[in-house]
């Protein structure tokens, strides 16, 4: 882990300690939590925005659906 230094206005810093008190651990396990989930919550944001770019492509390129009439089906090899 790093150390850092943020600097919370006060209504923030007060809701955040109470969070934290009410949930029995530090603030900064809370801080950490917070942050993670939102990372983790702007990544998959990020991964559905370039889906969303490619799914044209995969749709129309030639090439790429030139084998999707095999979808589904089994394969002995």
């Amino acid at each position: 882990m790093n150390r850092t230094q943020i600097i919370l206005d006060n209504e923030t810093h007060k809701k955040l300690k109470r969070i934290a008190k009410l949930e029995k651990r530090s603030l900064s396990d809370l801080v950490r939590e917070i942050l993670s989930k939102d990372l983790a919550e702007r990544e998959r944001q990020a991964l559905s925005d370039a889906a969303r770019l490619l799914l044209v492509d995969y749709q129309t390129d030639a090439e790429l659906i030139a084998f999707t009439s095999l979808d589904g089906d089994d394969f002995n090899v």
